[in-house]
């Protein structure tokens, strides 16, 4: 049993650095870029299920807050959580858990995958939205038109490969044993 939850929490790890790699990919696109980060949040959500998921991405905030440039564009700190992308960050969280949840609930397939990335997706851009709007005192329009209309189309086509990928690889996972069915 042990042994078994060390393997899990080293599988957790590998994937925050995943996570940190992925979140190098950035297209700048105005004040908040485009990221690989909703991508691999809900490709890992998509793998390890909702409580595992969740644990990664806190490891991925938990080392980009020591000082470790894992975040969008090699930033890092205290500055990069509570800047105007603060928001998006926390909502990683909360993408990995519910994602990694639905298909917990439901089944690992890819149709489901992708409703559950879809969700995961829109969570994001909410905790981003509402966190411009406090954190950058934005009006709720313009936060909104600046954190959650442009990132729609991305996010679905993010949230679909997602789907896609994390199926494939839960799958050769499971088959090899590195994760339960």
């Amino acid at each position: 049993m042990r042994n078994e939850k060390l393997k899990q929490l080293i599988l957790n790890a590998e994937f925050a650095i995943m996570l940190a790699i992925i979140a190098q990919i950035t297209i700048p696109f105005g004040p908040i870029p485009l990221t690989g980060q909703t991508f691999a949040v809900g490709m890992i959500a998509t793998i390890l299920g909702g409580w595992n998921a969740m644990i990664s991405v806190c490891i991925y905030l938990l080392l980009g807050l020591i000082g470790i440039p894992v975040f969008a564009g090699f930033s890092s700190g205290l500055g990069a959580l509570l800047g105007p992308t603060g928001g998006f960050l926390i909502g990683f969280i909360f993408n990995a858990f519910i994602t990694g949840w639905l298909l917990e609930k439901t089944s690992f397939t890819l149709s489901w995958a992708v409703f559950a990335n879809l969700i995961g997706a829109l969570v994001t851009l909410l905790f981003g939205s509402i966190w411009l709007k406090y954190g950058a005192g934005m009006e709720w329009t313009a936060a909104f038109n600046g954190g959650f209309i442009p990132f729609i189309l991305p996010g679905i086509i993010k949230g679909i490969l997602a789907a896609i990928c994390g199926i494939a690889v839960r799958k050769r996972l499971v088959h090899a044993h590195y994760l339960p069915e």
